[in-house]
């Protein structure tokens, strides 16, 4: 199993840096694109900061990637097969949510392995999700994803295919850790 580093902190600093420059962008209009101030950019591009999920969230959402795409990119593999023990492991510093991109660099949608400590909560904006379709689908345990007004409240087998992009967040309201894998695929 790999998993990710302090070392991937620099290296996923370099990803964002690297994703802005692509776009032209200065620190300020990914800023203004993402709702992230220009000191924290500043600092997880310098790996400075070990960014959580929901920050993650914003820039994805301002670059048009998923999570799982930039961190992707940040590992810089490229191969049709992705073994477990090679796939990158990433743990949010706030929450301890950990996070497994299963899927191969380079596949038209991602499958993302999830395991959402019991009392977690991670939001995300509804930037995060406006060209992504995805699913979620509920592996062990329970999980409470409040979609905009409405809230679903799933158990293991139970799968949710989520509708216009609002914010949302994922919430273990349960004793046990939860499971669950989302896949997810650009929309247009």
């Amino acid at each position: 199993m790999s998993t990710i580093s302090d070392n991937f902190d620099r290296c996923l600093g370099d990803r964002v840096r690297a994703e802005r420059e692509l776009r032209g962008w200065s620190l300020s209009d990914l800023a203004d694109h993402s709702g992230v101030s220009r000191a924290m950019i500043h600092k997880v591009e310098r790996g400075e900061s070990s960014p959580t999920a929901s920050l993650l969230g914003k820039l994805c959402g301002a670059f048009g990637l998923t999570v799982s795409s930039l961190i992707a990119r940040a590992e810089a593999g490229s191969q049709r097969l992705s073994r477990r023990e090679d796939q990158p492991l990433w743990t949010d510093p706030e929450t301890g949510y950990t996070r497994r991109p299963v899927s191969p660099d380079g596949s038209p949608f991602d499958i993302v392995e999830v395991a959402l400590p019991s009392g977690a909560r991670v939001a995300y904006p509804a930037a995060s999700f406006v060209f992504l379709r995805q699913c979620i689908w509920v592996t062990e345990g329970a999980l409470t994803f409040v979609e905009g007004e409405m809230v679903h409240a799933l158990k293991a087998g139970d799968c949710l295919l989520l509708g216009p992009a609002v914010d949302c967040e994922f919430r273990n309201d349960s004793d046990e850790t939860c499971r669950y894998v989302v896949t997810l695929t650009k929309t247009g």
